[in-house]
């Protein structure tokens, strides 16, 4: 209890070493401009080895296909265009097999008038169906024996 009293009051004797901290701060700075430096010689060396000045070069001769598209917005509409027009118009889809192809809109009054054949209903054999309940698990999930069981 005696060394609290002894204390005096002010400020924290064991602060943080500001003349470290400094140093640091200064080696950092130092690291960081030589780094600089170094970069700006490696660039300068790369620069002198390829002929001194940076050449412009035609990307579409040198990189291979597939290529961004210098025009997008344009060639979207037309893929668009070209795409409405296949759905909207009626032509051959493959002549040779005689297979032609109809209005979207047309198809769908089709299918409409004359639906598409469906399966055969499947047979009513309620023998070992199972009932289901609110919980959706039913009264009997297999026969007794499991499914390969004999059924007593």
């Amino acid at each position: 209890m005696e060394e609290n009293n002894r204390r005096r009051p002010g400020f924290e004797e064991t602060d943080v070493d500001v003349f470290a901290v400094g140093k640091f701060a200064i080696a950092l700075l130092l690291v960081t401009i030589l780094a600089m430096f170094l970069l700006f010689g490696v660039f300068r060396y790369f620069q002198s080895e390829s002929g001194g000045q940076a050449r412009e070069i035609d990307p579409t001769k040198v990189f291979p296909q597939p290529q961004l598209q210098k025009t997008p917005v344009p060639d979207l509409t037309a893929i668009r265009a070209a795409e409405e027009r296949v759905l909207n118009t009626y032509g051959w889809a493959d002549q040779s097999k005689g297979v032609v192809r109809i209005p979207i809109a047309r198809a769908i009054e089709l299918l409409s008038e004359h639906p598409l054949p469906s399966r055969p209903a499947a047979p009513a054999n309620l023998d070992d169906a199972t009932v289901p309940t609110a919980s959706g698990l039913g009264p009997i999930m297999q026969r007794a024996g499991g499914p390969l069981g004999e059924g007593k």
